[in-house]
């Protein structure tokens, strides 16, 4: 009897089915070390413990991109282990701050299935939830990925899309117990511009590069315990190159959007994403930023802002799609999401 798991192919999957990952994992102040050593993040409410608690918070939070990353990492090898790409992202909600000590755990309910014509391959829908020791929901999100057929004669399932919502409700995002800026110290959080400084439509060019190294952004992988074999093993790709981790990107360019946004200090939803181009070793990451939307919350002093994320890999700012409708092949990433931010 074979002990070595290949992962999941796209026919072992079952409309319904739940998943419980394997390996919790305790956070700790080591992960926050490490991701401010990988990215240049520092927003000043996962930076210092004194800032978190004179805005309500219990200690500074571990950054919100690395407890999704922990969380996200523990599924790898039961959805995308066989993937031939991540596809996109829906319907994300962060519940509750994760703090160092909290063990994180995931669990994932496939929601969708749908083989696509070559016969090859499949998307699956899944949505991920991930608790802490005291099985509280901290955070939810719904991916989609490509993934390959182990027998190509195995019968196509019924094809099940779900209907994801294309924004998340600013009166359905989950602001933090506590979560007070109303005496937010801008000076220390590095910028003057506040909630009402911003319109919709407002584009900003967040003015700084990061060049993707080899070793590092396989150090990050590793933290997050993602053992996609495409981001470790030459071999695993037709080309000979280590595919850049989709998470690391995001991550680099949300530290990026600091300079523009250094007050735009919680995520608390993610309404889409999409990796609109690989991203290998080499690649210097710039960022962009548009913002879509703004909404009061009920908590003192803070509002929500909904922000376009685009990463790229060069080319002219505020450039997205060409005429075809297609991404640029410079855009790396198109991430729709919502911020809290004093107001």
């Amino acid at each position: 009897m074979a002990k070595t798991n290949p992962g999941r192919f796209f026919e072992d999957y079952k409309l319904g089915e739940v998943i419980t990952h394997a390996v919790p994992r305790t956070v700790s102040g080591g992960e926050r070390a490490l991701y401010h050593a990988l990215y240049p993040a520092r927003h000043a409410l996962y930076s210092s413990d004194e800032f978190a608690r004179a805005s309500g918070l219990a200690a500074a939070p571990l950054d919100d991109l690395a407890a999704f990353h922990v969380v996200f990492g523990k599924t790898v090898p039961d959805v995308s282990l066989n993937a031939v790409a991540n596809l996109g992202y829906g319907e994300g909600r962060w519940l509750l701050p994760v703090y160092a000590g909290d063990t994180l755990r995931s669990e994932s309910e496939v929601i969708g299935l749908k083989q696509n014509s070559n016969g090859k391959t499949g998307v699956v829908w899944v949505r991920t939830r991930g608790l802490n020791q005291r099985d509280e929901c901290v955070m939810e999100y719904v991916r989609w990925v490509m993934v390959r057929k182990r027998d190509l004669d195995a019968p196509a399932p019924q094809t099940v899309v779900p209907d994801l919502a294309q924004v998340i409700p600013a009166d359905q995002l989950v602001i933090p117990a506590g979560l007070d800026f109303t005496n937010y110290d801008f000076t220390l959080a590095g910028e003057p511009h506040r909630w009402g400084d911003y319109e919709i439509g407002e584009t900003i060019a967040h003015v700084d590069g990061v060049t993707v190294e080899e070793a590092e952004h396989m150090m990050a992988t590793r933290l997050w315990q993602n053992t996609a074999k495409v981001h470790f093993d030459t071999t695993a790709r037709p080309d000979g190159t280590r595919l850049i981790y989709g998470g690391h990107v995001i991550s680099m360019a949300r530290a990026l959007s600091f300079n523009g946004l250094a007050n735009a200090q919680m995520i608390a939803g993610l309404n889409g994403g999409a990796h609109a181009n690989p991203c290998l070793s080499g690649t210097t990451i710039r960022a962009w930023s548009e913002v879509l939307d703004k909404a009061d919350t009920p908590a003192p002093g803070v509002g929500a802002i909904r922000l376009r994320l685009v990463a790229t890999s060069g080319g002219d700012p505020f450039q997205l799609k060409g005429e075809n409708g297609k991404y640029l092949p410079e855009v790396l990433l198109d991430l729709d999401y919502w911020a809290l931010m004093p107001q």
